[in-house]
């Protein structure tokens, strides 16, 4: 990161705003893994499956097109990162989203991906 005497600033006042704002080092390291998370379409996929309510492994697997043992060790980071939680009935745990930031984030997400055309160079032909 550039000290301010490194670069030239132009809004003094205003870089001095936004420093006090910014998140410390250890919430922008969980920040970033949270979207790295999020970046891979499979655990993207179990998470929007489970916008609808809670679902078990197996039927996360099923609408997901994984395999039982793929969608649980998706489940299990994204629990261990807080994305998502589970409770027990019997031999079968159900999943749902950890709290409505999450939902937010997806919701918010796709919407942005469903009204803005991005542009993918590396699709082209």
């Amino acid at each position: 990161m550039n000290k301010s005497s490194d670069v030239h600033l132009v809004d003094e006042g205003r870089v001095s705003d936004v420093r006090d704002r910014m998140p410390g080092p250890d919430d922008i390291v969980d920040t970033a893994e949270i979207f790295g998370l999020l970046s891979d379409q499979s655990r993207l996929r179990l998470l929007i499956a489970l916008l609808d309510g809670e679902l078990c492994v197996s039927d996360l697997a099923a609408v997901t097109g994984q395999s039982e043992s793929a969608a649980s060790h998706a489940l299990r980071l994204l629990r261990a990162h807080r994305v998502v939680s589970a409770r027990r009935s019997g031999r079968l745990a159900y999943y749902r989203l950890a709290d409505a930031h999450v939902r937010m984030l997806l919701d918010v997400a796709i919407a942005h991906s469903e009204h803005t055309e991005a542009i993918h160079p590396e699709r082209e032909h």
